[in-house]
Parts: C-alpha cells; sequence; structure tokens
C-alpha cells in the first residue's frame, strides 16, 4: 500500500488479472452526509432508542399494564418487554452518551464536538441531545417502575449492542473508502485517517483497544448503578 501525496492506492485481486484503483481519501464524504448517514453516531441512535420507548410507553399507559410484585397483578407483553428494553439498552446507552460526551467535551471539546460545529448546531439543540436525556429517565425511574431482568440477560443484550454498534462504525466508515461496505475499521482509519469520533484519531493502536476497553466496562457500570438505583427506589 502506497501512499503519495494524501493518495492512496488499493489493489484488488481477482482470478485473471490484477486490478488497481487509485482513491483520493481528500474527496471521501463524512459527516451526517457521509457513508452510514447520522445511523454511525451513538447519539442519534440513543435519540431513536428513547423515542421508542417514550412512544411504546404511552401506548402501554393506554393499553398496557403497570403491574408490581406486590399488587399481583399480571404483566402485559408490552410492560415485560418495556421493562427489559430500559434495563439493558435505554438507560445504560443514554446515561453512556451524556457522560461520555460531556467528559470528553469538558477535556477537549475538539475531541467529540469541534466548535465549528457552534456555526451549524445551536446550544439548545446540542443540549437537547446530550443533556436532556439523562434527567428524563431519571424521572422515568423514580415514576415508573421496571422489573429488571436478570443480570446475566440484562448485560448479556447490552454488550451485544457494543458489539453491534462497534462493528457498524467499522463497516461505516470502511465502505466510505471501498464502496463495499466490508472492509474492518482499521483498513479505513489507518490509511485514510478517517475515524467516527475524533477522539478516536488522536490515539495509538494500543491506546483505542484500551480506551474501547474502558468504555465497555463503563457501560456494564452503568447497567449496574441503575440496577441498584432502581432497587433502592422501587423496594417490593
Amino acid at each position: 500500500m502506497d501512499d503519495v501525496g494524501g493518495w492512496k492506492e488499493r489493489f484488488i485481486e481477482n482470478d485473471e488479472i490484477p486490478i488497481r484503483s487509485v482513491i483520493d481519501v481528500r474527496d471521501i464524504e463524512v459527516g451526517y452526509h457521509g457513508y452510514g448517514w447520522r445511523f454511525k453516531y451513538l447519539t442519534f441512535i440513543n435519540l431513536l432508542m428513547q423515542t421508542v420507548y417514550f412512544g411504546l410507553s404511552i401506548m402501554n399507559d393506554l393499553k398496557g399494564s403497570h403491574a408490581k410484585p406486590s399488587d399481583g397483578g399480571q404483566k402485559s407483553k408490552l410492560q415485560s418487554f418495556l421493562d427489559v428494553y430500559l434495563a439493558a439498552l435505554v438507560y445504560p446507552v443514554g446515561v453512556f452518551v451524556v457522560m461520555t460526551f460531556w467528559g470528553i467535551y469538558a477535556v477537549d471539546r475538539e475531541l467529540v464536538y469541534p466548535k465549528k460545529l457552534d456555526e451549524l448546531i445551536p446550544q439548545w439543540l446540542n443540549h437537547t441531545m446530550h443533556s436532556t436525556v439523562l434527567p428524563f429517565l431519571l424521572i422515568e425511574k423514580i415514576v415508573v417502575y421496571h422489573e429488571y431482568p436478570t443480570r446475566r440477560r440484562g448485560m448479556s443484550i447490552l454488550l451485544a449492542f457494543a458489539l453491534l454498534y462497534l462493528c457498524w462504525s467499522c463497516i461505516t466508515y470502511a465502505g466510505s473508502i471501498t464502496n463495499a461496505g466490508i472492509s474492518c475499521i482499521t483498513y479505513a482509519a489507518y490509511y485514510a485517517n478517517i475515524w467516527v469520533y475524533p477522539v478516536l484519531a488522536v490515539m495509538e493502536a494500543h491506546q483505542r483497544a484500551i480506551f474501547i476497553g474502558i468504555l465497555c466496562v463503563f457501560f456494564l457500570t452503568i447497567y449496574m448503578v441503575g440496577e441498584s438505583l432502581n432497587k433502592a427506589i422501587w423496594i417490593t
């Protein structure tokens, strides 16, 4: 693989003759309208999760149930689904987005939300995406009873989501270069220096591995804290 003046050369072998294609990585479209659209950003996926959850919660209020173990009532299928959905995904992902965003922002905002974005995104919209999620989730925990799944099941769902998102971000940004969406993020980032989040661009390979590992542990910690908080609020 040669690197000449910002150009990257990619070789593809077929059964008959080698084919060489040249790609100028400076022309790769990035941002919301690039490969993968908004779905490569965890913030956008989180907003979809929150919207689906609270939309289904309204349906549960109208046609579902709010049974508690102490009531002896029978839970509807929708209530059972919402309990697992909130515990394993909605709450941990929502808290994760808020805390990691503002944590990195406090250290160096250019690593997660460059200052130039202020010209495009007003502050109220930034807080809508990265701040208001947390208080709404805490209010939900206090006001509505939710029965947590077993820790093994809940954490398995959360880790599966984290793995799928990591693979998805690999595919979308590799696809930005290959237009095939089948290469790994290490190929895309190493040869083109393109990352979903700027914070990853300033790290070495081993640092990224450690960073992602720490984030996975943080994910699980958020889950356990949410589980403990739920037990403290709803002693049944």
